[in-house]
């Protein structure tokens, strides 16, 4: 226990960052490139979702929620993270480094309770497909997007709440962004209580899921070993994508797990799985949807390609009016 000698800070330095001199440049322009390959992405699913009629169905529903997601998470670590990278100062306030948290825990709450549903829909859609439209209706979908959204926000409020209370008797946190754990690691009293609620969220967002995913695609393959090639293919194409976006959060998590036994020496390995956890899933999971499910990529390729005929043929409008001017002139 430390000792209770001085008041909490009310700023908050994050150790990790430093003067690499022309070096941190080059290290901004991959990072800006990163955050904007994410809004990127995760924005045309996004747009072609909502914007298409046909793909207003749970599971393309559900993949526009895990886009959003994507764009809020993003944009609570990078605006902040990349005026850090070129700045000689590198103190959060309190309440910043609060907010940034619980945006940050929440949004990957959000994540995982979003690809459990997602299982769950798919394991509707497999094995119960004659009951499909009678049990996933809109209604259903409107339900499990809104435990999606506010059940993390719920827990993540009472965690927040247990490590804002905390009197704290250091402000250096040794990562690139705020997290409850590291703030509750500065506490000058005991913290048995969070050590506890800290436990219970990783059976919550970490085993709950885990084992409840396993299962539906236990399911899944037994039934596929008994059916056809032809359905056993068109549940792979299916379930292909949501199977490596989950082990892909499952990685980034495994990332952020790791951190708490990384030596606060080794710089680099912080840096390195505190990057994975932020970037990784963002990034691929736009794509591993976009480029595997071909209802979403036959629509963007249709969009982009309308695109290209109307920017082609506006040159043409603008000569045509120009030419009728001339002659009008005349």
């Amino acid at each position: 226990m430390r000792s209770n000698s001085s008041l909490s800070p009310l700023f908050f330095h994050f150790t990790l960052f430093a003067d690499h001199g022309p070096l941190r440049y080059l290290f901004f322009c991959l990072c800006l490139m990163t955050y904007v390959t994410i809004i990127s992405a995760n924005a045309v699913i996004f747009l072609t979702v909502c914007l298409e009629k046909s793909l207003h169905q749970p599971m393309y529903i559900f993949i526009c929620f895990l886009s959003l997601n994507s764009l809020c998470g993003s944009a609570a670590f990078f605006p902040r993270f990349l005026v850090d990278v070129l700045s000689d100062s590198h103190f959060i306030s309190r309440m910043s480094c609060f907010i940034q948290m619980y945006i940050i825990h929440s949004y990957k709450g959000q994540e995982i309770t979003v690809l459990t549903v997602m299982a769950y829909d798919r394991f509707v859609a497999i094995l119960h497909p004659l009951h499909y439209h009678s049990r996933m209706t809109l209604k259903m979908v409107r339900h499990l997007l809104i435990f999606a959204l506010f059940s993390p926000v719920c827990v993540f409020s009472f965690f927040f709440y247990l490590s804002s209370r905390l009197p704290l008797c250091g402000n250096k946190v040794h990562r690139l962004f705020c997290t409850i754990w590291s703030v509750v690691q500065l506490s000058c009293v005991d913290t048995t209580t969070e050590d506890i609620a800290r436990q219970v969220l990783v059976v919550l967002y970490i085993v709950v899921p885990l084992f409840f995913v396993l299962y539906t695609y236990l399911r899944i393959l037994l039934v596929c070993r008994r059916s056809s090639t032809e359905f056993r293919g068109k549940a792979l194409q299916t379930c292909l994508p949501h199977i490596i976006t989950f082990l892909n959060f499952c990685i980034s998590i495994l990332c952020e797990v790791s951190l708490y036994t990384v030596d606060e020496v080794n710089t680099f390995a912080i840096v390195f799985l505190s990057m994975e956890f932020l970037i990784v899933p963002p990034i691929t999971n736009p794509l591993v949807y976009g480029l595997n499910l071909p209802q979403i990529r036959g629509v963007i390729f249709r969009r982009v390609k309308i695109c290209k005929i109307a920017l082609a043929a506006k040159p043409k409008v603008q000569q045509a009016q120009s030419s009728d001017c001339h002659t009008t002139s005349y």
